[in-house]
């Protein structure tokens, strides 16, 4: 019988359950909208890795010695040409 009185809420009371109320609803929305976003973004793992310009290639190679400047000129002109032959 010690407790039946003063189990009211006060007034810190009811601003500490609306705070509490705002910040629950706040935290759903706010997994909700990350959650949409996610699932919507395009997926970019799927791509397939972008290949560098057969130049690019060209020129990389004439820079490390693997082909001579007489070769590169040649290789570059059937490039150019769209004639490439395959040896």
């Amino acid at each position: 019988m010690m407790f039946w009185y003063d189990h009211d809420v006060s007034g810190w009371g009811w601003f500490a359950m609306s705070a509490g109320m705002i910040l629950f609803w706040a935290l759903i929305i706010t997994v909700a909208v990350l959650l949409f976003r996610t699932l919507n973004r395009p997926q970019e793992h799927t791509h397939v890795p972008a290949t560098p310009p057969a130049e690019d290639i060209l020129r990389e190679r004439l820079a490390r010695g693997e082909i001579d400047e007489d070769d590169y000129q040649r290789r570059l002109n059937a490039l150019r040409a769209g004639s490439v032959t395959k040896h």
